[in-house]
């Protein structure tokens, strides 16, 4: 039988006694760590925004000098110039407005040639049919062509001479830009030259461009000779090298690209003066540069970095390869002509998936 236990006050015996509470001592702070990261970070915010300008001052930090902090020191931030802060401006406000929606948009093909169309019957065949929906410009530098198609006809826009090379390139692209901008209802703008043909009908072209949300322009990094090797740095400080892109020269543009390009006076001054044929000992293409690079800095979400015209530079000469008639299949060809279909991915040796023209 369990006996209840007498509990006592002041009975030690019987008594719980709680442990008493730890007294910590005072917590003994790094002080010297604290004070060393301080110094170090203040020094590090003070050479980054006053470099050191002698070798003796890199030399404190590195046995390499300067170039050891400028690897990994975030570049600093420049004050724009005034002619920066209105092109943004611009831009900013071209691709914020909303498109003009037409009630028959159309697209421009724009031909730079040098005089008469070689393929004139074939493009004839390519239009027919659907008027109305497309405009023709021709940039005919050298001689006024001679048409056999009533498309083209009256249809050359005032022309200058153009060099083949040299920046006057960029001048009658813009020129054909500005002409097809006149009329709002072309929404969609096409660089071709007299060499080019279509691959596919009108119907699959149009679609394919209308229904396109972004400009399709050549734009890739080219470290070699042939690139970023062109590069002046006379085009600081608006043109960096990191910025420098090369691309094909035919390209096609929805019209806010278009009213872009004319609106650019900045970027189309600095390749106009800096970026020609063999200025500073470098053989500068203006038209496979100005562009990419121009997008490349003002809206590189806005274009595709590559071109729908299929352009052949496998020979790796100045110019691409030129189809020959041992290219061309003679029954592919003539069933096309017969049916009025121009679907000439079929007609030629490759794979054209991609492209709705070859130049």
């Amino acid at each position: 039988m369990k006996v209840a236990k007498e509990w006592r006050l002041g009975s030690m015996g019987d008594t719980k006694i709680l442990p008493g509470s730890r007294h910590r001592s005072p917590l003994k702070r790094p002080i010297w760590i604290i004070l060393m990261v301080s110094f170090v970070s203040l020094f590090l915010v003070c050479a980054y925004i006053y470099p050191p300008n002698s070798d003796v001052a890199c030399y404190v930090f590195s046995s390499r000098g300067c170039k050891v902090l400028t690897d990994w020191l975030p570049p600093p931030k420049r004050e724009l110039t005034d002619e920066e802060i209105i092109s943004r401006v611009v831009v900013r406000d071209i691709l914020d407005t909303p498109p003009v929606e037409s009630k028959n948009p159309k697209i421009a093909f724009m031909f730079l040639t040098p005089g008469s169309f070689p393929f004139e019957k074939l493009w004839d065949m390519f239009f027919r049919g659907n008027e109305g929906r497309f405009s023709v410009y021709i940039h005919a530098s050298k001689e006024k062509p001679v048409h056999v198609s009533p498309y083209f006809l009256n249809r050359e826009i005032h022309s200058s001479p153009v060099t083949w090379g040299a920046f006057s390139m960029v001048d009658a692209e813009r020129r054909l830009l500005a002409y097809a901008l006149k009329d709002p209802d072309n929404q969609h703008f096409v660089l071709l030259s007299d060499s080019c043909i279509p691959l596919h009908n009108f119907d699959y072209v149009y679609n394919y461009l209308m229904h396109a949300n972004m400009s399709f322009i050549d734009c890739f990094v080219d470290p070699g000779p042939h690139g970023n090797g062109r590069y002046s740095t006379r085009m600081l400080l608006e043109v960096e090298e990191k910025d420098f892109r090369k691309g094909a020269q035919w390209f096609t543009m929805r019209r806010q690209h278009a009213l872009l390009v004319m609106a650019d006076s900045l970027y189309y001054s600095r390749f106009r003066d800096y970026c020609r044929p063999f200025a500073d000992g470098k053989n500068c293409i203006a038209d496979e540069h100005y562009l990419p690079t121009f997008f490349n800095l003002v809206d590189p979400g806005g274009i595709a970095n590559w071109s729908v015209t299929r352009v052949d530079w496998s020979e790796r000469k100045w110019h691409p390869k030129s189809y020959r008639a041992q290219d061309v299949t003679e029954i592919a060809f003539s069933l096309n002509l017969w049916n009025g279909h121009m679907k000439l991915e079929v007609v030629f040796n490759g794979n054209f998936g991609q492209y709705s023209f070859s130049c």
